[in-house]
């Protein structure tokens, strides 16, 4: 919760720097967008190849729950669908394009914002920040509700670092493995879903 207020906080003060003309962007001399993208995803990498570790405790987990990430990521899209139905103002590949986030804002909205422009990318940084404050804060009455899976899925690639304790502790440590094996993979699925939907016409 802390870390997306802060992100929340940076992305308030960038809106500010620019509308006060505090900062140009032309000013650097080279696409900065570009450059903090390159350097996210030099970060997703190292952060995989760190969690590599994790990953041996798969062998304990049931075959079918190795499907998990694909639930959500296929239910993710479905919703994204359903909800395209009642903006008929936005194209159902920006709505898809903003829900492949999973959570994931910094990375996706980048990627969005250097695709489809700052309106989608803010929308996208609002809403995956939405996703992780939701699974923060209603995770006890998701795995009440909905069982002890639905705060993973809930959580999208969140679930291995961010959402992790709160999972841990309404779900059960028996999860654990499961909800970093989901977040890696949802994790991993990202930067190419996002930009296979904002390639779409």
């Amino acid at each position: 919760m802390k870390g997306s207020m802060i992100i929340v906080g940076f992305f308030i003060l960038g809106v500010i720097a620019g509308g006060m003309d505090w900062i140009h962007i032309d000013q650097f001399g080279f696409d900065i967008s570009f450059v903090a993208l390159a350097c996210l995803m030099l970060c997703v990498g190292i952060g995989v190849g760190n969690d590599l570790g994790a990953l041996k405790g798969l062998r304990t987990l049931h075959p079918r729950l190795l499907l998990l990430p694909v639930v959500t990521i296929v239910g993710t899209l479905a919703g994204c669908c359903l909800i395209a139905l009642l903006m008929p103002w936005r194209h159902i590949t920006d709505v898809l394009a903003v829900g492949s986030g999973f959570g994931y804002y910094s990375l996706s909205s980048i990627f969005i914002t250097e695709y489809r422009g700052a309106e989608l990318g803010t929308v996208a940084l609002l809403a995956n920040i939405a996703r992780e404050i939701i699974t923060l804060l209603g995770a006890p009455l998701l795995a009440r509700f909905f069982g002890p899976l639905a705060p993973i899925s809930s959580g999208g690639a969140t679930s291995m670092d961010t959402t992790l304790p709160i999972i841990t502790n309404v779900s059960g440590k028996e999860f654990v493995i499961l909800s970093i094996y989901h977040g890696f993979v949802v994790d991993f699925s990202v930067p190419f879903l996002v930009t296979f939907f904002c390639s779409l016409a």
